[in-house]
Formats: C-alpha cells, sequence, structure tokens
C-alpha cells in the first residue's frame, strides 16, 4: 500500500522542483540522469498507458502513434549539453534527433510490454550511446552514420535504404566535430575529448542514401512506410545527415516529414510532400530510412 501511494505522488509532481540525478539514478538503477522537471515521469508513464491502450503491436504503427501524440512539443536545441554527461531525459522539449530517440524509447517499451518511465528512460540510454551505455560526452552517438552502424549490431535498428528502389551510395568523411571544436560547448577547450571523439569519426565511409529526385517516384513512395524513422542527407563538408524525424504517408500515398521543426518551433506535420519538402533545399541531397528491428 505504501509502495502504491509513493507512485502516486510521483506521477502527481508537476514542473515544479527538479528531481537530483542521485535518487533518480538510484531508483532507475543508473548511476546519473536528469529530468527537465518532475512532470517528465508523469507525461511519459500517461505516454505508454496511452500506447499500451491503443492496442497497436507493430512498431512502425506504434512510432506514428507517439509521434502524433508528440504534435506541438516545443523544438529547443542543446537540450543534452552540461559540463559533465548525464542522462538528460525531457519529454517537454525535443530537438529532431531526441525526437526519435523518444519515439524509439516509447515504441521499444510498448513492444516490450513494459509500461514505466523507468524502461523509456533505459531505451533512451541504449539508443543514444555506443554499446548502449553512458560513459562521458564521447560515448554519446554523435553522427547518424556510427548511430545505425551500431544500433544495428546491437539489434535495435536496420537501414532499409539499401533496399529503396534506386537507392545509392555515397563515401565521406564524417569528422565535422574534430574539425570544428569551437563550436561544440565540450570540445572548444577540451583537446583530449577532441581527440576521444576524432577515434570515433569515420573516414571514407561509405552509405547508401537515396537522392531527392527519387521521391515522388511510385516504386519509392510505395516501399515507404509511416512510422519509418528518416534522415536528410546533406553535402556539408564532415556531415552525414543534417536533419531527422519520421514519414508519414497519406491516402494519396504521398510521404511527409513528421519532425521536430527548428524553422516551425514545434514537433509539427510538414505541409508539403517529402519531395516537395525537399526540392529546393541547398544542403539536403537525398534521404535515409530505418525501421526498428522486430
Amino acid at each position: 500500500m505504501k509502495k502504491t501511494l509513493l507512485l502516486l505522488i510521483v506521477l502527481l509532481m508537476a514542473c515544479g522542483s527538479k528531481q537530483t540525478s542521485q535518487q533518480v539514478a538510484h531508483a532507475a538503477t543508473m548511476t546519473q540522469m536528469r529530468f527537465h522537471c518532475d512532470s517528465d515521469t508523469t507525461v511519459i508513464n500517461d505516454l505508454l498507458k496511452k500506447g499500451y491502450e491503443s492496442g497497436l503491436s507493430d512498431a512502425n504503427a506504434l512510432i506514428e502513434f507517439y509521434a502524433r501524440q508528440l504534435l506541438g512539443t516545443p523544438y529547443v536545441a542543446h537540450t543534452l549539453e552540461s559540463d559533465k554527461e548525464i542522462l538528460t531525459i525531457n519529454i517537454h522539449e525535443l530537438d529532431c534527433l531526441t525526437f526519435i530517440e523518444s519515439l524509439y524509447a516509447l515504441t521499444k517499451a510498448t513492444l516490450a510490454g513494459r509500461y514505466s518511465w523507468r524502461d523509456y528512460a533505459a531505451n533512451i540510454e541504449n539508443v543514444r550511446y555506443r554499446g548502449g551505455e553512458m560513459g562521458d560526452y564521447s560515448t554519446r552517438i554523435h553522427y547518424i552514420s556510427e548511430w545505425i552502424i551500431d544500433n544495428h549490431v546491437r539489434g535495435n535498428l536496420v537501414e532499409v535504404t539499401p533496399d529503396l528502389p534506386h537507392a545509392d551510395y555515397m563515401i565521406k568523411d564524417i569528422d565535422y566535430m574534430s574539425r570544428n571544436p569551437e563550436k561544440y560547448r565540450q570540445l572548444k577547450n577540451d583537446t583530449a575529448m577532441v581527440e576521444k571523439i576524432r577515434r570515433h569519426e569515420l573516414r571514407k565511409h561509405r552509405f547508401p542514401y537515396l537522392k531527392r529526385s527519387w521521391l515522388n517516384d511510385k516504386d519509392v513512395k510505395a516501399a515507404l512506410r509511416s512510422g519509418d524513422f528518416v534522415s536528410l542527407v546533406t553535402k556539408a563538408e564532415g556531415l552525414d545527415v543534417s536533419h531527422n524525424g519520421i514519414i508519414i504517408v497519406d491516402e494519396k500515398g504521398d510521404p511527409y516529414l513528421l519532425d521536430a521543426s527548428m524553422s516551425g518551433g514545434k514537433v509539427m506535420l510538414e505541409r508539403k510532400p517529402l519531395f516537395k519538402y525537399l526540392e529546393n533545399s541547398k544542403t539536403n541531397i537525398g534521404i535515409r530510412v530505418f525501421r526498428m528491428m522486430p
């Protein structure tokens, strides 16, 4: 009875006082954790309850379901940054990467029949960090190319780009961070950390992508599914992708981007089909597509 009462108190807490990382870490069996505010636990539990009640059991369907639940969530950049690496959980403010991490974590928990924020937090750590374990800043996976390699090896995600009609490949150095350390809070005054980052960057990396000119092709559109994770491939030197979201296929079969939009300031469904959204971009030249493994 006391345990039940304690749980109810935690779930009813509002965004007032901050939880300490030590308290939450002990409850979640993690060494460090930081919430945006106490009601993150409430919101996450409520989302997982809705996911359970939806009766959905397909990963893509759940990803789309949870993405629609998060529509309108404010876009806020750099929420993961701090002087010391810590497992940050923030369902109230999302950027393009923490948005898809959140969708992964919610879906993974639901498919496993787990409905607590603690399971969500464990899944965030699992998908965010190399090998699924948080260490210092260098253990966070900063490039999508490494993100898919690491998570594929561990059975979390699979890239389906090579299976899309008209898929192509490019070879590129993925090393933007080590060449521009002054742009990163954790790197600009820490040469040792820059060297750690450099060791995990990818040189002459060959990866698949679909050129944006093929996005209106009927066979390509037929191969894309609502709930697919999508990354926008950039021609910017040293970077593989510039933005992330999910695909929503409408009743006409046209794919759209649902994302945490910096320009829109929130999680939103873009108004134009994906091929229209990208056709006038000066930097984004195509897409990569990922799915959760069964």
